[in-house]
């Protein structure tokens, strides 16, 4: 059986509505701070596409109004589930815009741990838009992934794997100093700008880095800026299986 929802989350952005724009509404934009890779045909009608881990969701365009509202919704399968992403821009003064998001759509049987992860990650992609705009305005990431099984690891052990491979402290907070080294890569040094019970994110001179574990499984999405992407997939991936190993 099917189930309704709606999220809906509301933030002030650093930047100017084109701004905001040209970060949710074309490809190369939610590359740079969302999940996955990502096309957008730049027009109501076009076509919207995600790939993560060679999952590919696709996408109608439903409201193309660019600088104001931009809005996207899946096909209904056959048990009638379906994705709606809605987003409304409104400048303000001094360079900053409001963004609101209304997340909506019909989920299955498991609806309710599934609308629980949904809406406990919202505010923090928000916040990794938020340090997108305000630390690399204007520039392109490459987006990188990777996933890696936990097996019957606890979830402290897997989080203490995780801040052990980051040269972290336990408990993460915010403004921690973090440091890795995958293997082949140039070292990441940054600052953690989040950590909660399922997130940690850094940020570097070269990129966003983000890591999110839940039980079961750990996954990546980075958003590099720098020069050094070529084999930066492969090189995390390395570093995260071998972490979990």
């Amino acid at each position: 059986m099917t189930h309704p929802f709606e999220i809906e989350q509301e933030t002030t952005l650093p930047a100017s509505p084109d701004e905001v724009w040209e970060a949710i509404a074309t490809g190369p934009g939610i590359d740079s701070w969302f999940m996955g890779r990502n096309e957008v045909e730049s027009r109501e009608g076009g076509a919207a596409a995600m790939e993560t881990g060679g999952h590919r969701q696709e996408a109608t365009v439903t409201a193309y109004e660019p600088g104001k509202r931009f809005a996207t919704r899946t096909a209904t399968a056959e048990d009638g589930r379906f994705m709606a992403f809605e987003y409304l821009i409104e400048g303000r003064a001094v360079g900053s815009t409001v963004l609101r998001v209304v997340h909506s759509g019909l989920l299955g049987d498991d609806w309710q741990d599934e609308y629980d992860a949904l809406r406990r990650g919202w505010p923090f992609h928000l916040h990794t838009l938020r340090e997108y705009l305000a630390h690399f305005p204007g520039r392109r990431g490459a987006p990188v992934f990777a996933m890696a099984l936990s097996g019957g690891q606890p979830p402290q052990q897997v989080r203490a794997a995780l801040a052990r491979g980051l040269s972290l402290p336990s408990p993460v907070v915010a403004g921690d100093v973090a440091h890795a080294q995958p293997a082949g890569l140039p070292p990441v040094d940054g600052e953690v700008t989040w950590s909660d019970e399922e997130h940690i994110e850094v940020r570097a001179a070269d990129g966003l880095y983000t890591f999110h574990h839940s039980p079961g499984v750990v996954l990546m999405f980075h958003h590099l800026f720098g020069p050094h992407t070529g084999g930066a997939e492969a090189a995390w991936q390395q570093w995260l299986t071998g972490l979990l190993a």
